[in-house]
This record gives C-alpha cells, sequence and structure tokens, in this order.
C-alpha cells in the first residue's frame, strides 16, 4: 500500500499542460504550512538565549518530573506498608500523570521565552493544554483502583468468587467512560472541535450499530443478569445443556467451560440466563439411594438381620460424621425399609446424604467404603445378594416336594406317585 502511494505521488505531473510549472502536492502542503506558521520570523526574531531557555525548560521539565516520580512512588511504598491503602493508590497513581503536568508547565515557560507568530502561539497554547489535559484525565484513569479497591473490601465479606467477577467489569467501565469523556473534552477545548455534531452522528451511528449488534447487547445483558442473580461463580462445577465441567470465565459476551475431557466450550451468556443450569458446587449434601437385593429363599430372620446390620453400618464412628448434618442439624438421617417384593428378589431400600455435598471425590471413597463394609458384614452373616435368576421346580426334589391332585370323577387314572 505504502509502495501504491508513492508511485502515486511520484507520477503526479510538475508541468501543467500548457508547460507551466505545478508544485507537488506534498511541497505544496509542506510550503502552506510553513508560510501560517511563519517559521521564518521565528529562525530571525530569537536569539540563542531564547532557544537555550527553551531547552532548559525541557531539561528541568524531565528532570524534575521523574524526581517527583520517584517520590510519590516511595512514599506511596510507605504508605502502603502502613495499611493506608487508599492514601497510597493516590499518590502511586499520581506518579506518571504528575511527571507529564510538570513538564506541561515548564515546556510552557519555555515557549514563554519566544517570540512566536500568532499562529505558533496558538500551537503552543494548544500543546501545553493538551499535556495538562491528558495528565488529569490520566489521573482519574489511575485512581479508578481506588474504587476497586473499596469494592473489592465491601464484596469480600460475602463472596470472594463474585468479587474476582463482577469488580474488573466495573473498573473496566470506568475506565473506558473516563477514556471517552477525556478524549470528547481534550477534542473540543484543544482542538476546537464541534462534539455537537459528533455526538448526534454518534447517535445514528449507535442506532445502526445496535440494530446490527443485538446478539452482542443480549450476551451483555446476559453477563450483567449472572453477575447480580449468581447461579454460578468462576470455579463451579456446572451442568449446563449437558456441557458438564468447571467455569473458567464469565466474559462479556460468554462464559468458558473446562470439560472434564479437557475440551473448553464457550456458551453465550443470552443462551445460560434463559435456561436452567444445575450448580453441583452448592449443594450442601450429596443424596444417594442404594437398593440391596436378597434371594427370595431368604428367612424372615434374615431380612431382618440386614436391616439391621446396614443400620448399625451408618452408625459406625468412621461413617456417621459424614452421614449427619453439621449442626444445626436439618433432620436428613439415614433410612433402612423393607420395601419391596420384586420379581426376582426381595429389596431392600438405603437412604443416605453425604455431607459435605461440595467434595464429589470424597463421596466415591466414602461410598466404596461403605459398601465393601457391607459385603464384609453380609458375608460374615451367611447373607446373600440376589440376582437375577428363574428357578425351576421339579417333582422330585426332596426340599420342595410338588403334590398334584386329582378330580375326585377321575378315577381311571390314579394320581402318581413320587419315584
Amino acid at each position: 500500500m505504502a509502495r501504491q502511494i508513492f508511485n502515486l505521488l511520484a507520477a503526479t505531473p510538475t508541468t501543467a499542460p500548457h508547460g507551466s510549472p505545478v508544485p507537488h502536492p506534498i511541497m505544496h502542503l509542506l510550503e502552506n504550512i510553513w508560510h501560517q506558521l511563519n517559521l521564518n520570523s521565528l529562525i530571525h526574531n530569537n536569539g540563542w538565549l531564547a532557544w537555550i531557555s527553551l531547552i532548559t525548560a525541557i531539561f528541568f521539565g524531565l528532570l524534575l518530573g521523574q524526581i517527583a516520580s520517584v517520590i510519590l512512588r516511595r512514599l506511596a511504598v510507605r504508605l502502603e506498608g502502613g495499611h493506608w491503602h487508599v492514601e497510597a493508590l493516590l499518590l502511586d497513581g499520581l506518579a506518571n500523570p504528575g511527571k507529564v503536568a510538570i513538564f506541561a508547565v515548564l515546556l510552557g515557560v519555555g515557549f514563554h521565552q519566544l517570540t512566536l507568530s500568532q499562529a505558533l502561539t496558538s500551537v503552543s497554547y494548544r500543546i501545553v493544554y493538551l499535556l495538562v489535559d491528558v495528565a488529569a484525565f490520566w489521573y482519574f484513569f489511575n485512581i479508578v483502583s481506588i474504587v476497586e479497591h473499596s469494592l473489592k473490601r465491601l464484596l469480600a465479606r460475602h463472596q470472594s468468587n463474585f468479587t474476582e467477577q463482577f469488580v474488573p467489569l466495573v473498573r473496566k467501565t470506568l475506565r473506558l467512560f473516563i477514556f471517552i469523556i477525556g478524549s470528547l473534552y481534550i477534542l473540543e477545548n484543544v482542538f476546537s472541535q464541534n462534539i455537537g455534531a459528533w455526538l448526534a452522528g454518534m447517535g445514528i451511528a449507535g442506532l445502526a450499530i445496535s440494530l446490527a449488534a443485538q446478539d452482542s447487547l443480549k450476551n451483555l445483558f446476559g453477563t450483567l443478569t449472572i453477575f447480580l442473580d449468581q447461579p454460578f461463580l468462576v470455579g463451579n462445577w456446572i451442568n449446563y445443556q449437558n456441557y458438564n465441567g468447571m467455569v473458567e470465565a464469565i466474559g462479556l459476551r460468554s462464559t468458558r467451560l473446562r470439560l472434564f475431557d479437557g475440551s473448553a466450550v464457550s456458551i453465550p451468556n443470552s443462551d445460560i440466563v434463559n435456561h436452567a443450569v444445575q450448580n453441583f458446587a452448592d449443594r450442601p449434601f450429596i443424596r444417594r439411594t442404594l437398593n440391596i437385593s436378597l434371594p427370595y429363599d431368604t428367612p424372615p430372620a434374615k431380612i431382618r438381620q440386614a436391616i439391621q446390620i446396614v443400620q448399625d453400618l451408618c452408625q459406625r464412628p468412621d461413617f456417621k460424621p459424614h452421614l449427619h448434618s453439621p449442626p444445626p442439624p436439618d433432620g436428613r438421617i439415614p433410612r433402612v425399609f423393607f420395601n419391596e417384593l420384586g420379581a426376582t428378589s426381595l429389596n431392600i431400600v438405603v437412604y443416605y446424604y453425604f455431607y459435605p455435598g461440595t467434595d464429589w471425590w470424597a463421596y466415591l471413597d466414602f461410598n466404596q467404603r461403605f459398601n465393601l463394609a457391607l459385603f464384609e458384614a453380609f458375608e460374615k452373616a451367611a447373607i446373600e445378594f440376589a440376582f437375577p435368576t428363574q428357578t425351576l421346580y421339579l417333582a422330585g426334589d426332596p426340599k420342595r416336594q410338588l403334590f398334584l391332585e386329582v378330580p375326585p370323577n377321575s378315577h381311571d387314572h390314579p394320581p402318581p406317585t413320587a419315584p
């Protein structure tokens, strides 16, 4: 692109069709700037003393600015060590803007030593005003960290994860607002631009952009809804539309999940707020339903013994703390019932609640230990577990003899006898 522009400028004719010379566009522009600024008079109307004064002012502006910046930063470190956090942020945020402000003031003093034309006087004033305005808005930009610090202290008492999500959003929004206001102020007061016409044009453009960016606006409002309603936080384990994983980040447009297979998925926030989200990190307990099947030939005494074995296991010192809620109790205690005569087995159902419900791996380990203890107890009590079977009873089985009766009017066929 640069080569094409260079070739285009180079190809511009320097003579008119009738032979009269025509200045090159760039040279013509430079000549206009030279005549407007009247640089010839600048050079001839100012002696060496004026130029030395300007250079000295620039030098001391840079030097004093750097010294002031170092002093402010060291004072900020001392105040931070004394737990004066807000005062430390005020001084630390002033370090760089103060350097620019001091340089601007001394630069203005240096310009004042020169005899300048009206155009150059206007340019020098604009440069000084620009540096001062930049320093002021830079300082406002930096002290947003005070708002960030205050919000962190306020919200950390309630939900630290929420602080990590909400505070950066507030910080970025305030700094973007200060940047826009500062830019508009500089355009109007330093460069004499008509901001009203700009804002009117931006309003029309904003309407067109908003119509074209409806999905982005929906996601933005979805983000605000997530921050305010807090259906989940960063670090939570959630399940959304068969996406099961950990929340890694909540952005302005989407939420990123790290699935358990290692892959990452980004879900638009506008979709999340319109569907159900299952949050596993908030559950105080995990309920387990355990079905124990016994064979149909198990005598009632063994069934009662099996129920008692399970109840005793739930009261064991190594199991009981995880099966009863911490104070105050919520009434969720282990329950054991002989609840069903199944098609192939006698069923005992066990309900228990594991505390705390936020530790999934501890829950799996507890189930494993409980299952092994149940097997060992049943084996010791000679209680068998049932499995799907079908039993065929034979007439000659000595344990289960079958007796067939013949109707009274059937005298021709005597009843069979057992072999």
